[in-house]
């Protein structure tokens, strides 16, 4: 593979690319926080 200098347009890019591209971490957390109430809840009603 043949490495060539960035271009302006790949400097461009690249910045677009780093604003936007950010794991949803609080999505993330909330949904398995989320999960995990509902097991914890089924199980304690299947228990009685």
């Amino acid at each position: 593979m043949v490495f060539t200098e960035l271009t302006d347009a790949d400097r461009k890019r690249n910045q677009y690319l780093d604003q936007i591209n950010h794991a949803p971490y609080s999505a993330i957390f909330f949904t398995m926080l989320i999960m995990l109430l509902l097991v914890t809840v089924s199980i304690s009603i299947g228990a009685f």
